[in-house]
């Protein structure tokens, strides 16, 4: 009985209903795909389309075969007790990466666990040993404070501050793909990994293989996509708070950062600038010019970013439109309420290419055509006011089949509508991301965490793990969202280490929802959204304006620089904030940092996140020399010191002496 076929250059399993097929996807990678009883679909959610790529097939005997690509292997074997296949993922050393569980004789396991649905939907896991030596990396953003993911139970799927990219780098020398846009969850045990998806058609994964992590990540960035470059104004400050609720607060803020001669690139206008969600313009009433504001704005050399929310009040002038063309995300169930914040909400599907056209139309008009040219993308996972997936269906298909695609298909709704407008230079600010996102433009800032050092701490692992995903345009809310009261000593201590953290970020952005707030009422009496309390660089006192100012002058004095990691970026799809074990991968030590990470290549940033403290320790890599910014001292690398940090600095390392501008400047 022969299980095994050549197919073209794919190699086909077939066995009691179940298919699979193994073939070549970009360099030293296979993509595995299956289904039950039913033919494999073509087609991709997520991974471009490969070269032609000339695959190794090998029909060894009837129960074993193998397929090579370059520097992966996969083995496939039909195991003697129930036939069911195993497959195990080889590098060119014969070494085992990655295996799929086997039956286990009596046990009668299945690597493949496909359980029926309505529908002909299967709910799916599929199963693999872990080696307990293993560290994993990457998986997306996740409010913990863990690197290495092994041990960790996963949701896949997307909340306020949380994305789920369900990709991962291995220690072992292989990056994972679970090529699957359905809710589900991930267990990294140390016995066994297993993938659930909750409702899903079939199976689809993908495998690669590399000496170095860099050579894993840039393979990742060949199959799924890499970001456009930075734009200028994306390189320097951003100014941001909830919320500059008019025109004259923005302008008189605006032109107090030009009067004190502080460099400002972007300025952030908040939600709730519009009457209501859903109505895609300005407020005449708090915003009477928005086109003289923004040319000003231009004038003064800053750009204009706006809110745009995909929420759409019931009361909206675009509300009963957009309903009856069949644009908006469907309840399954009950009353299409998905969102209670200021009036009834549902929210714009994304995924349906008719609604992206329709609001971009209205976007273009209303902001686009007044000059604005970025954009912040707000509550794009989407924010539904409680997380019950299986309530709510997209034109895609149901959200727990299809949901994790929302906040990439949000992102190329502007990015797309952009283009085609004639726009080349795109970054819009984007509150949830997932495979594929960052080739639409997409700056993933991490949600609404709060103003507290354990929120801090977790930021660094945040923005490591998703660099490691394939998006290396990333920031926080410099100081948290939630919590910061401005004239606190014990925030204004805070705000400073974070706001030095943020300088190392790949965007630098200040934001917050800062105490006390101002309720806001308009001339019909409704009481609009309030605003918070100050949150410029001067509303912390003067000694630690001194320090913010000074930050921001690193950030200017970094510019070539960092322009020169977004072409990296761009081109290779490598990190800005980049792990340790990334530019050090035979140092065994880098593997276990958590609190410290490198800023490109050449610069080590390990930023103060406790309370009160004015020293930490640090760990400088071996194979390099290391000069402290602070006071150009040497250190040698393979060694752990602890450094003295006043509040007006942290340790910051310049491997072998390079961007030696800084030193005497932080």
């Amino acid at each position: 009985m022969q299980y095994f076929e050549k197919q073209g250059n794919a190699l086909i399993f077939r066995q009691d209903g179940e298919t699979v097929r193994v073939e070549p996807w970009q360099k030293d990678s296979l993509r595995v795909r299956g289904t039950l009883l039913s033919e494999i679909e073509e087609g991709s959610i997520a991974l471009l389309d490969p070269e032609p790529l000339e695959a190794e097939i090998e029909l060894v005997d009837e129960r074993k075969a193998t397929i090579k690509n370059g520097k992966i292997q996969a083995v496939l074997e039909v195991q003697p007790w129930g036939q069911k296949l195993r497959i195990t993922f080889l590098n060119q050393k014969g070494e085992v990466l990655l295996s799929e569980i086997a039956n286990g004789g009596a046990l009668c396991l299945r690597a493949h666990d496909y359980r029926a649905l309505k529908g002909g939907a299967y709910q799916l896991k599929v199963s693999f040993d872990s080696n307990p030596d293993e560290k994993i990396y990457g998986m997306g953003q996740y409010q913990q404070e863990r690197m290495n993911l092994k041990g960790c139970n996963l949701e896949l799927a997307h909340r306020n501050s949380q994305a789920s990219i369900p990709f991962y780098v291995s220690s072992l020398g292989y990056g994972f793909l679970w090529h699957n846009a359905a809710v589900g969850e991930v267990h990294f045990g140390t016995n066994t990994t297993e993938w659930l998806a909750r409702t899903t058609k079939q199976l689809d994964y993908w495998v690669t293989a590399g000496d170095t992590p860099a050579e894993i990540e840039e393979h990742f960035a060949d199959a799924i996509g890499k970001v456009p470059m930075m734009p200028e104004y994306g390189l320097g400050f951003w100014q941001c708070k909830l919320r500059y609720y008019n025109q004259e607060q923005v302008l008189n803020v605006a032109r107090e950062y030009k009067k004190r001669g502080i460099p400002l690139d972007v300025f952030v206008i908040d939600y709730y600038h519009w009457p209501r969600c859903g109505d895609y313009r300005f407020d005449e009433e708090y915003f009477p010019d928005p086109k003289a504001m923004i040319d000003e704005l231009h004038e003064m050399g800053i750009e204009t970013m706006v809110s745009i929310w995909p929420q759409i009040d019931w009361r909206s002038e675009n509300y009963e439109e957009m309903k009856q063309q069949g644009l908006l995300v469907k309840s399954n169930a009950g009353v299409d309420v998905q969102m209670l914040f200021h009036g009834n909400n549902v929210f714009l599907d994304a995924t349906n290419p008719r609604t992206r056209k329709y609001v971009w139309e209205k976007v273009k008009k209303n902001y686009a055509d007044l000059g604005i040219r970025t954009f912040w993308l707000d509550e794009a996972e989407p924010e539904f006011s409680t997380y019950e997936y299986e309530c709510y269906r997209y034109a895609a298909g149901p959200v727990e089949e299809i949901g994790n695609i929302y906040p990439r298909e949000y992102s190329r709704m502007f990015y797309e509508g952009q283009k085609e407008s004639g726009q080349e230079d795109i970054v819009n600010l984007v509150r949830c991301a997932w495979l594929g996102s960052q080739k639409y433009g997409a700056l993933v800032w991490s949600g609404d965490i709060f103003s507290t050092y354990e929120d801090f701490r977790k930021q660094i692992c945040a923005g490591l793990h998703m660099g490691l995903c394939g998006i290396p345009w990333w920031t926080t809310d410099i100081g948290g969202f939630h919590g910061g009261v401005t004239e606190d000593p014990d925030f204004q201590e805070l705000l400073v280490r974070w706001f030095q953290f943020g300088t190392f970020c790949p965007v630098m952005r200040i934001h917050g929802n800062r105490g006390p707030r101002e309720e806001i009422i308009n001339k019909a009496g409704e009481v609009r959204e309030g605003t918070g309390a100050d949150n410029e660089v001067w509303s912390f006192g003067e000694k630690n304006y001194e320090i913010l100012t000074k930050f921001i002058g690193v950030r200017e004095k970094m510019r070539d620089y960092t322009r020169s990691l977004m072409a990296e970026a761009h081109e290779k799809g490598t990190p800005v904030m980049r792990t340790m074990f990334y530019e050090f991968p035979e140092d065994a030590a880098c593997w276990d940092i958590s609190d410290a990470y490198m800023f490109g290549s050449d610069i080590l940033v390990a930023p103060i996140v406790r309370p009160k403290a004015t020293s930490r320790t640090v760990y400088l890599p071996a194979g390099a020399s290391w000069t402290l910014a602070n006071t150009g001292d040497v250190y040698e690398g393979g060694k752990a010191y602890e450094i003295e940090a006043p509040i007006e600095t942290l340790p910051i390392f310049l491997r072998n002496g390079k961007q030696g501008y800084l030193v005497g400047e932080i």
